[in-house]
């Protein structure tokens, strides 16, 4: 007898391709992108600009390329962003706006992930020499840490109107702008509408296996086209790569609805576990935090050993994430395998 197929909820990047998504694949019209004239990355890239209501958009290989290009093509050197305290560009890219564009992170605790307005307020000072400028803020939604949470649309909004009317730009981190939109009902162009650039990843929620979107003014894109080549990330006949995304705009998005209702089954079976407390989920990301005397890296081996794969999320927090590979029978696995691993 076979043994059963992991259960792994490490991510929802560890999605593959489905048969459909590899014939197009393989069935893409490509071009060489560096002369800019792949049209299957200018079908995905004029897409990607229409649906989030900017002027352009640039193909990248990555998520936290978008971001540090974002931040790069709105700063100067020695500049300082404004990032709520648990941000994936604070804590999950390397410190790369340091490296990559000489900028100064001035981090603040935000509620469940947003920021407000008063917080922008406070960071910035008067004119003087010896104090580097703030001209940028970046925001997340969904906000990983805080457990998959929707920021508030109109959060977002104060935001984007107490920036600029201070002369500060804004920066979307949204890797899962997509679970948002399909989680509260809003489109992404009003999403994106809070902000003067915004990323987003086919490669988690949508399932491609590469790719995500800086989009923006068209004059910021062109830059932002220019440090994508001097970064490495100039790519040739990218269209293998964006054909996976423009099927996974007209296939994967409506589906996200069936990773959050499997989410929260996932998380109410966990919550039913003594000792163990659980953020409601919004989207498809599952937080669950043990009590004392449970090792987290004791229970993640006890779940490994059962074919169910999560990762430590901070202390005393496992994570577990629903994606296009999980069905309700692998919830029910985990769920089982969780309270064993528990006891």
């Amino acid at each position: 007898m076979s043994a059963l197929p992991v259960v792994d909820l490490r991510s929802d990047t560890v999605t593959r391709p489905t048969p459909a998504m590899r014939r197009a694949i393989a069935e893409a019209v490509v071009g060489d992108d560096v002369f800019g004239d792949d049209p299957t990355v200018i079908e995905l890239e004029r897409r990607c600009a229409e649906l989030s209501g900017k002027e352009a958009a640039v193909f990248v290989p990555s998520g936290t390329m978008g971001n540090q290009l974002a931040v790069c093509c709105h700063t100067s050197f020695s500049d300082e962003v404004l990032l709520e305290a648990e941000s994936h560009i604070f804590l999950y890219e390397q410190g790369g706006m340091a490296a990559n564009s000489g900028c100064l992170a001035h981090i603040v605790p935000g509620v469940r992930g947003a920021l407000a307005p008063e917080q922008l307020i406070a960071a910035l000072r008067d004119e003087d020499q010896h104090a580097a400028r703030l001209s940028l803020v970046c925001v997340e939604n969904t906000h990983n840490r805080a457990g998959g949470v929707v920021v508030p649309l109109a959060s977002l909004r104060a935001m984007h109107r107490a920036a600029h009317a201070r002369g500060v730009r804004v920066h979307l981190d949204g890797a899962r702008l997509w679970n948002a939109s399909v989680a509260a009902g809003v489109s992404v162009a009003e999403w994106a509408a809070c902000a003067d650039s915004a990323m987003m990843c086919f490669s988690k929620g949508l399932g491609a296996p590469v790719g995500s979107i800086l989009v923006g003014p068209g004059e910021f894109i062109a830059k932002a086209r220019r440090v994508r080549k001097r970064w490495g990330g100039g790519m040739r006949q990218a269209g293998v790569l964006a054909a996976a995304c423009v099927y996974a705009l007209d296939h994967h998005v409506a589906r996200l609805a069936d990773d959050h209702a499997r989410a929260k089954r996932l998380a109410a079976g966990f919550a039913g576990v003594p000792g163990v407390s659980v953020i409601e989920p919004e989207t498809n990301i599952v937080i669950a935090t043990l009590a004392t005397p449970h090792d987290p890296a004791v229970v993640l081996e006890r779940l490994k050993a059962r074919g169910v794969w999560m990762v430590g999320f901070g202390t005393g927090r496992l994570r577990a994430i629903c994606h296009l590979d999980i069905d309700d029978a692998a919830v029910e696995r985990a769920i089982t395998a969780f309270g064993e691993a528990i006891a």
